[in-house]
């Protein structure tokens, strides 16, 4: 009896040694993807070609002035037909937006809509296919800010994988990337982020393997 017990503490023994191998090489593998993951993370707005390209529309979600305002500067500059900002809370109109960014009502507002459904990225993603499809449109600039940028393209592309997206992120002044994990604040909001792109990456993968 007392060798069956040795035998069955040997095999539980063994097991949570497993375990606690397994937790440990998870825990590895999710630190060097955040690190991986705020190394990538555009450090400056796009230059050269990329910053030209001209597309169908320029998109903008909604969480930061700076987003709105670098929207509203790309369509000024001719980078696109139509500006649909996603993600806009009830009640506010295009002139309101266009007085808080500083620029003229009567220029642009014809050329600006809003949508005003969408509470998260993925709503984001799939307000703005409805409108790209509705508009017929094949290709869009997306302004959002630079930390967020991975996980829309990632949310964009499941919700219309046939449209040509171009990364314009914009530069968040209150997100300290370099030493980010001295500082409370970032590296909190760069976890947050990092682990719900994770949870779209996985989105993403199991899409493909029900698909395939």
């Amino acid at each position: 009896m007392s060798v069956l017990y040795r035998r069955r503490g040997g095999v539980m023994a063994r097991a949570v040694g497993h375990l606690i191998a397994g937790a440990l090489a998870l825990a590895v593998a999710w630190l060097v993807g955040l690190f991986w993951y705020a190394a990538d993370v555009p450090r400056s707005s796009p230059t050269g070609a990329d910053a030209e390209r001209a597309t169908d529309a320029i998109v903008v979600l909604t969480g930061g002035s700076n987003r709105l305002r670098t929207g509203l500067e790309l369509l000024a500059a001719g980078r696109a037909r139509k500006l649909f900002v996603s993600g806009v809370y009830d009640g506010v109109e295009v002139q309101e937006l266009l007085k808080l960014s500083r620029h003229s009502p009567t220029e642009m507002e014809c050329c600006i809509t809003l949508g005003y459904s969408a509470d998260s990225t993925i709503g984001n993603a799939y307000e703005t296919s409805d409108w790209m499809r509705d508009q017929g449109f094949r290709s869009l600039r997306l302004v959002t800010a630079n930390y967020h940028m991975r996980r829309s393209l990632l949310e964009l592309s499941m919700a219309m994988p046939d449209v040509d997206l171009v990364p314009h992120p914009v530069v968040a002044p209150t997100v300290h990337l370099d030493d980010w994990w001295m500082w409370p604040g970032t590296a909190n909001l760069l976890i947050n982020e990092y682990n719900k792109l994770l949870v779209a990456g996985a989105r993403w993968m199991l899409r493909r393997v029900v698909r395939d």
